[in-house]
């Protein structure tokens, strides 16, 4: 009995670090190709000496790492003036124009401003819903309101919510609900994460939640 004690404590203390690593690793290794790939396209470009001197530079661990954070802060801060943001809406053009892949483009971008607008109200609220049918709850979070045509349909009472599937939060559902429906919680977007990632194993200690009123409107 004490050892299997034992093996689950040791177990209990080494799977977050690993995890963690593993995780590191696996982005870091994702980078990297990146990087990878470019000096491919490079090689195949220019003369063979510099290919052989680019071949050297492939090799060097976690340089994709550093250049792919270089080029978002540099591309960060040339976008923060106005010359910037001039290229980048001609780059933007560039990209709507062409068949197919301004499709892709547009959604990819539209849902990227709504996440990580710093005025943004996407993922900012942790909820509770009747999902997937009445008297069954779940957690989910506030994405944002209907608007247009789903909101001509359904009414002005109504909010935009994902809920995350278990124990991947990558995936999940897109519903419409009656703000009269959900229970909004005062635990941290984060909590809530942990909460599902953990499969209601890791509870956050939080004042009990209160029925939710209006977050945001449009």
């Amino acid at each position: 009995m004490p050892i299997k004690t034992y093996l689950l404590t040791g177990l209990l203390v080494w799977l977050p670090l690993a995890v963690t690593i593993w995780i590191l690793l696996w982005l870091v290794g994702m980078l990297d190709a990146i990087f990878g790939g470019l000096l491919s396209v490079l090689q195949a470009v220019v003369a063979p000496v510099t290919a052989a001197e680019l071949e050297r530079w492939r090799n060097v661990p976690g340089l994709g790492v550093v250049l792919v954070f270089s080029a978002l802060l540099l591309t960060g801060a040339l976008v923060s003036n106005v010359a910037g943001r001039w290229w980048l809406a001609r780059w933007e053009r560039l990209f709507t124009h062409i068949p197919i892949f301004r499709t892709i483009y547009n959604s990819v971008k539209k849902v990227s401003d709504t996440l990580f607008a710093g005025d943004g109200h996407a993922f900012r609220t942790a909820l509770l819903v009747q999902y997937p049918r009445e008297g069954v709850w779940t957690i989910a979070f506030q994405t944002g309101v209907p608007s247009g045509e789903v909101a001509d349909h359904l009414g002005s009472d109504r909010i935009s919510v994902y809920v995350p599937t278990t124990p991947n939060p990558t995936s999940g559902f897109f519903l419409v609900v009656a703000r009269s429906e959900v229970i909004e919680l005062r635990m941290s977007v984060d909590e809530a994460l942990t909460y599902v990632l953990s499969m209601g194993a890791v509870a956050p200690v939080t004042t009990p939640a209160v029925p939710v009123k209006p977050v945001f409107t449009p």
